[in-house]
């Protein structure tokens, strides 16, 4: 029985050495970063491999050949819409992310084919969504770790943006927010709320669009339960098309809501704005 026992802890112990599983950490740890750039979701998936001492550009990535970007997997980036890059129009969907680093420039090249290890063995240029090229920055700091950001970001766009060693380099692209936005508020003009009238007049105030047509919808936004938040739109909306007096009166309106909620915030700027207005 003592022999039996002995055989079955043994085997356990065995059975647990087999099954166990060393972890250990990745010499370029993976990450993910993801990103709403207007009204379009941008996703990068990359291997961040270090310096640790090495000449990186024009050494251990050669200058004028295909580089991976980066480490294990391929680098990868994924649009929820259509954008363009370089003029070129890339339909929605998953890149492998390949440059070519030169000492002045970088080529970037967006393959549609996003599931090999490295540069593919057989390079296939119809797979080829879109190659744009931009001039290199040299920064006064070491970077250690490879780093793929998204910057510069605003409504029409922003910059796709690789930083390693001393090597700088971004790469504009832009996304169709005014398109997007402009048909979902036409598709909501069919039978608008009064947020619906307020999000499309806060949307044509800030990007410059038609202020005419922004305050005919603010003012069905505000023409039966008038938010002190909304009247505060109105109000930039009017000084914006030159109304000084109508701003005032409006900012007024705003400022006495706001002091009833306790929104110290909306009553600083609505102060603040009436005395400009007001000189």
């Amino acid at each position: 029985m003592l022999k039996k026992l002995l055989i079955a802890v043994l085997f356990v112990g065995i059975s647990s050495t087999i099954d166990a599983q060393i972890k250990t950490p990745q010499p370029s740890p993976t990450s993910k970063l993801e990103q709403v750039v207007g009204l379009t979701n941008v996703t990068l998936e990359y291997s961040r491999p270090a310096v640790r001492g090495r000449v990186i550009f024009g050494d251990l990535v050669p200058f004028g050949k295909t580089w991976r970007t980066g480490a294990n997997a391929n680098t990868k980036i994924t649009f929820s819409d259509n954008v363009t890059i370089a003029g070129q129009e890339v339909k929605k969907g998953t890149y492998a992310i390949f440059t070519v680093p030169n000492k002045d420039s970088w080529e970037l090249i967006l393959y549609t084919d996003s599931n090999n290890w490295g540069t593919p063995q057989k390079w296939d240029e119809s797979k080829v969504a879109a190659r744009a090229t931009a001039k290199t920055t040299s920064v006064p700091f070491n970077v250690e770790s490879f780093t793929i950001d998204l910057n510069g970001l605003s409504n029409k766009g922003g910059n796709l943006e690789f930083i390693w060693e001393s090597t700088f380099v971004a790469f504009p692209f832009e996304v169709p927010t005014d398109k997007i936005a402009s048909k979902s508020i036409n598709d909501a003009m069919a039978g608008p709320s009064q947020n619906d009238y307020f999000q499309a007049a806060t949307y044509y105030h800030t990007e410059g669009k038609d202020l005419k047509q922004a305050l005919e919808w603010i003012k069905k936004a505000t023409a039966k339960d008038a938010k002190f938040w909304h009247l505060r739109r109105m109000s930039l909306i009017q000084a914006d098309l030159g109304d000084k007096a109508g701003a005032i009166a409006t900012a007024k309106l705003s400022l006495e809501g706001a002091e009833k909620a306790g929104n110290a915030d909306y009553v600083k700027m609505n102060k603040e704005s009436i005395a400009e207005w007001q000189k």
